[in-house]
């Protein structure tokens, strides 16, 4: 995934002591031949609000997010085939097949137009979907998701310039089996919000990490989806249908970044930084000159995981771009 924060994969199975508090239902939606993605449905009346999940993350990670929408919407989640409880099969497997999955759950449950939200590479289901069937959806709220997979029309800078970015990003030490972060899932929370000043839902970490019989935070999980993620990618040059893009320029660092003592952690997240900033600025100005319609918003500050780090932001934002649909 694009700008992956720190200490994000996840896959798990929950110690059956633990209930899952965000007020959602689970469903199957078959998508494919033997292929069937986690549907969440946090229900209230309301026209139809679909989230999509960043790369390398399931819907569980609106756990917290979806409930501040459901006042005005009927909120879902999907979460896309290889990850977390959805299936996968590599069987033509791109940017297209992505979009396909998302239509054919929009269909499955009858919904009419909604608004598509998708977070980081789900900005490349945004993409797909609505440049091939503009009159399926109502709107489209790209949040850190206006990346090459989602827009490139040959005046921003290209995906290989972002993944070789990543290159110069100082790494955070792994935690050992004997760290306190990993004493409860509610440690891990504690230790993600010190971190990166913003923490993941419990049902998202437990959809990343298995749990020891002892209730002790296990071994992070490897999904199928991990080693595709990035392929079959499409250039869209058009986004035909209402558009609210959310970008974080510059980039929040995370705090241990910040707090650290090491020289050479703080040059590189210098080196960082300025790399990641200046390609970021060259997208959000691509994506705002090459469509005139979309609704371009620059965040400071703010973490890639926008609608965690900036929550109040984004809710406002999206209630300012909701109110111009038709």
């Amino acid at each position: 995934m694009l700008l992956i924060s720190l200490m994000v994969p996840l896959h798990s199975q929950q110690p059956s002591a633990w209930k899952d508090p965000s007020p959602h239902i689970t469903q199957f939606v078959t998508v494919d031949k033997n292929v069937r993605l986690e549907v969440l449905d946090w229900g209230v009346s309301g026209s139809p609000l679909v989230l999509l999940a960043g790369g390398g993350d399931t819907a569980h990670v609106f756990d917290d997010f979806a409930p501040k929408l459901t006042p005005t919407f009927h909120v879902y989640g999907i979460t896309r085939r290889g990850f977390g409880q959805s299936d996968f099969s590599p069987e033509g497997y791109g940017a297209d097949r992505l979009g396909d999955d998302v239509l054919t759950v929009l269909d499955s449950l009858e919904l009419k137009k909604p608004v598509l939200v998708g977070h980081s590479l789900g900005g490349e289901e945004l993409s797909s979907l609505a440049t091939r069937h503009p009159n399926r959806v109502a709107g489209l709220v790209y949040l850190e998701a206006g990346y090459p997979y989602a827009f490139d029309n040959g005046k921003g800078p290209s995906m290989k310039e972002f993944l070789d970015s990543r290159k110069l990003m100082p790494q955070s030490p792994a935690p050992s089996e004997s760290d306190s972060s990993l004493a409860s899932f509610a440690a891990l929370q504690q230790a993600c919000l010190h971190a990166l000043g913003f923490s993941y839902p419990e049902g998202e970490l437990r959809q990343q990490y298995s749990t020891t019989p002892e209730g002790r935070v296990g071994k992070q999980r490897e999904f199928p989806g991990d080693a595709v993620m990035l392929q079959g990618m499409k250039k869209y040059n058009d986004i035909p249908v209402p558009a609210l893009v959310i970008f974080a320029i510059p980039h929040a660092q995370a705090k241990w970044i910040d707090e650290s003592t090491d020289p050479k952690v703080r040059q590189a997240a210098r080196a960082f930084s300025a790399a990641e900033l200046a390609l970021t600025t060259r997208q959000a100005k691509a994506f705002q000159d090459g469509v005139p319609t979309a609704h371009v918003v620059r965040l400071p500050g703010a973490d890639h995981y926008v609608y965690l780090s900036n929550e109040a932001d984004v809710l406002r934002e999206m209630k300012s771009f909701v109110s111009t649909l038709r």
